[in-house]
């Protein structure tokens, strides 16, 4: 049942953290892969007087790195829904949205609602599945990771925003949110692209009955729009806004649109 009352607080008895954060409905915010929480922040202030919103940090990033490194998505999602407050309405960015999708499909009963931002059920390119990113190139990905995780950290965020209106700006804003908690886990982030290579739910999609929204980016180069649509043929009560001249972070680059649209689904 949710709070009554304005709650604040940090959870830190548990390895994986966690901030609950105004009074209303539960809505749970899921990061993507190399960042943290904060990346909610704008986002969790449009939400708070009418939600309360837990925020987390996944495993090995942000105020989460002491948490034992997850390897397969199940688990990762079982760990997450034991922060989350249940029902609550989930809403995940690219890996996060992931996480959220599997939570919906393996525990129904832990989410009323669902917003996916910039995620699929599928991120590499298949015989298939063309709207993702081709596997050559998050193996590279991996490699450099084991080099030097910093850079390609940052190389992540410049493809993030790349397509954006504002891409410069936004590379700012999120280079100064990547290491605010800390720097992630070098375990937890080679879990986190063993996860987005070896993850395939399209198959398991058709069982989210879940009111469903999809949040896309015109220009997203990640998880392409087109992957969007081709989605809404398997979630049987989903819709999609795709965000022109948008990349792979519209809470960013379009805050008011974005904002505007999580409402009236939110809301409704």
């Amino acid at each position: 049942m949710s709070s009554t009352q304005p709650d604040t607080r940090d959870s830190l008895s548990s390895p994986l953290y966690s901030r609950t954060i105004g009074c209303g409905p539960d809505v749970a915010l899921i990061h993507g892969w190399g960042m943290h929480s904060g990346v909610w922040e704008d986002v969790v202030e449009a939400l708070v007087d009418d939600y309360r919103v837990t925020a987390i940090d996944l495993p090995g990033h942000g105020y989460s790195r002491e948490f034992d490194s997850v390897q397969n998505l199940p688990e990762l999602a079982e760990a997450v829904a034991a922060v989350i407050p249940a029902p609550a309405i989930w809403i995940g960015w690219s890996l996060g949205g992931l996480v959220a999708q599997q939570v919906a499909i393996s525990m129904p009963e832990r989410v009323s609602r669902l917003a996916l931002v910039n995620s699929t059920p599928c991120f590499i390119q298949r015989p298939d599945w063309p709207h993702a990113v081709a596997l050559p190139v998050l193996r590279r990905f991996a490699e450099e990771l084991r080099e030097n995780h910093r850079a390609v950290l940052k190389r992540f965020i410049a493809l993030e925003v790349h397509g954006s209106d504002h891409a410069n700006e936004q590379y700012r804003q999120l280079k100064a949110l990547l290491f605010q908690h800390g720097e992630p886990d070098a375990v937890a982030l080679g879990d986190g692209l063993t996860m987005l290579e070896d993850a395939d739910l399209r198959a398991e999609l058709p069982r989210i009955q879940h009111p469903t929204l999809l949040l896309m980016g015109q220009r997203d180069q990640l998880t392409p729009a087109a992957a969007g649509e081709a989605m809404l043929k398997w979630l049987p009560n989903a819709r999609l806004r795709i965000f022109e001249r948008a990349g792979h972070a519209p809470f960013f680059s379009h805050l008011p649109d974005f904002m505007a649209e999580l409402r009236a689904f939110l809301d409704a």
